[in-house]
């Protein structure tokens, strides 16, 4: 198989992760007779720097010709003080926006290995295993009107917008994954108190008859946060909003150890799907060798899966980042007192090590 992946590095550590992602898909494209071809692009705070944009067309344009994108982190103190459409993040909206990248999937999978460095109790976290859906080109990111006003501008409107086609269609994307884990959906929303979120129930209850077998039930947003710490483990798929999502993935972050573990993949219905870590560009630690690569390496896996549709290639990287953590090797982020912490250069050379045994 042969495929262009557009690699946007970006910001902080994200060029550090991204090339070792590049390197462990080396690695997988000769063990299973594959050519992957890497195209560099521009994105975020390097972006501006460099053109005086944060998404630059020659970007976009790199991203439409590929087969998927791989992007590390944006983002970083320098461009704190720019205006909105010249911070870093707003590339990536803009990307995400350009491509109708609507679907986000994050996955929270807690290694037994890893169980003991969350917060929480290990067998709270031991053996969770869920999936956070989340819309990702609507409501109040992209709303409008967004500003300041008033006549001394004392005052601010953000708008929370969102079609019935575009919920439908994230509900759907929701139903069909939990349909093939173990069929069970969590719908989150606010819908004591938004509109919005008393149509996204209306969809829900539209949609699910046609998925009869899976069972499925509406959590308020405050109750679905309180429920992730209390008992994540009675989750399977949880279906939600662009602001809820976002919180709530980032709150189950927690359960993994660090967000340096969790990968996410962006989809949209026919175009390239975007992969990156969540977590972000982490400034303050980078080019020291510190970040943890783990989640830019498997969100390359669910490039793999998700866009390439090469299953077991994917499982290989996956079986590989967990032989590493079970064989003990940290990074300083999820590392404990007992663990040798690795750098991120040393990290991947594991994982490259365990894909060719």
């Amino acid at each position: 198989m042969k495929k262009q992946i557009a690699v946007l590095p970006g910001d902080g550590i994200g060029a550090e992760v991204a090339e070792s992602a590049i390197s462990v898909l080396k690695v997988v494209s000769e063990k299973f007779g594959h050519e992957f071809e890497f195209k560099k692009g521009l994105i975020g705070g390097c972006a501006i720097d460099e053109y005086g944009t944060p998404l630059p067309d020659e970007t976009l344009t790199i991203c439409r010709e590929s087969d998927a994108i791989l992007l590390g982190a944006v983002g970083g103190p320098k461009w704190d003080g720019n205006p909105s459409e010249l911070r870093p993040e707003k590339g990536l909206l803009t990307l995400r926006k350009s491509l109708d990248l609507f679907a986000n999937l994050r996955p929270v999978t807690v290694f037994e290995s890893l169980a003991e460095a969350s917060t929480l109790k290990f067998e709270v976290v031991n053996g969770v295993d869920l999936m956070i859906v989340r819309e990702l080109t609507g409501g109040l990111y992209f709303g409008r009107p967004s500003e300041r006003i008033g006549e001394n501008k004392d005052a601010v409107v953000d708008t929370l917008h969102y079609t019935r086609k575009e919920i439908e269609r994230i509900v759907q994307k929701g139903f069909e994954l939990a349909q093939v884990r173990r069929k069970k959906l969590t719908s989150v929303d606010k819908a004591n108190v938004l509109e919005s979120s008393r149509m996204w129930r209306e969809v829900v209850e539209e949609i699910a008859p046609k998925f009869p077998d899976v069972e499925y039930d509406h959590r308020l947003v405050d109750d679905a946060a309180m429920q992730l710490i209390r008992n994540p483990k009675q989750f399977d798929v949880i279906v939600t909003e662009n602001l809820f999502g976002d919180i709530l993935s980032d709150e189950a972050s927690m359960m993994t150890g660090s967000l340096g573990m969790l990968p996410s993949a962006s989809l949209s219905a026919d175009g390239p799907g975007l992969y990156e870590p969540v977590h972000g560009s982490a400034p303050d630690i980078a080019g020291q060798g510190k970040a943890n690569p783990l989640a830019m390496i498997l969100s390359s896996a669910m490039m793999l899966k998700y866009s390439f549709n090469l299953s077991e290639e994917a499982s290989a990287i996956e079986s590989a980042v967990q032989n590493v953590l079970n064989e003990g090797y940290r990074t300083q982020d999820i590392a404990d007192s007992h663990s040798p912490v690795i750098s991120t250069t040393e990290m991947t050379e594991k994982v490259k090590a365990a894909l060719t045994e």
